[in-house]
């Protein structure tokens, strides 16, 4: 028998994890929302750190499949419901590029992100992962310009990662915003399932809101 393609998710409003919980929406897929209320510290509590010991989100559990990590993530979802179209199949020619661009999301951007924000002086670039901070943005806005999508003429699921990546990074100033930038994240925001993740996340939050004032 087949496994159920329905998925538990475990999320905070919010926080990386709204991007997967977009990809989900876009997905159209069958998820069971298990919301951990970050402020009242349950991110560290004994039962989540069972399913992620760094105690970050988002996660995923598929049967007895277990999956962490923002773009294992992305990568999990978008396979799992691949008659959604957002993955390239593995004899698409598009198949090597969706990965690329997934995995130097955390490979170069992140880390050059952090190295950035946190004033850490830049290593060599022999032994930096990156780089250079300007090289590794300017390879990505290079590739935005080709548009209108990461891929091309193709939305996928690396659209909801890069989307909700650079609103975030760029609204917190740890990105510089250009014309190329602000249209993409222009484009990725006028999507359905962003808009209405959007009021979900706002309800969720003010709800644990709630919550804490209550135990006040």
């Amino acid at each position: 028998m087949a496994l159920s393609r329905r998925v538990t998710f475990f999320h905070s409003p919010n926080t990386r994890s709204t991007g997967a919980r977009i990809l989900l929406e876009e997905l159209g897929a069958d998820y069971e929302l298990h919301a951990l209320n970050m402020k009242a510290g349950e991110q560290r509590k004994q039962a989540y750190l069972a399913i992620n010991p760094m105690g970050k989100v988002p996660a995923v559990r598929h049967g007895e499949a277990l999956i962490t990590e923002q773009v294992a993530v992305f990568l999990y979802l978008a396979d799992l419901y691949q008659d959604a179209g957002l993955t390239p199949a593995l004899d698409d020619p598009l198949r090597g590029p969706y990965l690329r661009w997934m995995v130097y999301y955390g490979s170069c951007f992140e880390p050059a992100v952090v190295d950035r924000a946190q004033k850490h002086p830049p290593a060599a670039p022999s032994t930096c992962p990156y780089g250079d901070f300007e090289t590794m943005l300017k390879t990505l806005t290079d590739q935005l310009e080709k548009g209108p999508y990461i891929l091309g003429e193709k939305f996928s699921a690396a659209d909801v990662l890069w989307g909700t990546a650079l609103k975030w990074t760029t609204g917190f100033q740890l990105v510089p915003m250009s014309p190329v930038i602000q249209a993409y994240i222009d484009r990725i925001n006028a999507r359905p399932a962003v808009q209405r993740v959007a009021a979900l996340e706002a309800e969720l939050a003010a709800q644990h809101a709630r919550e804490l004032e209550s135990k006040a």
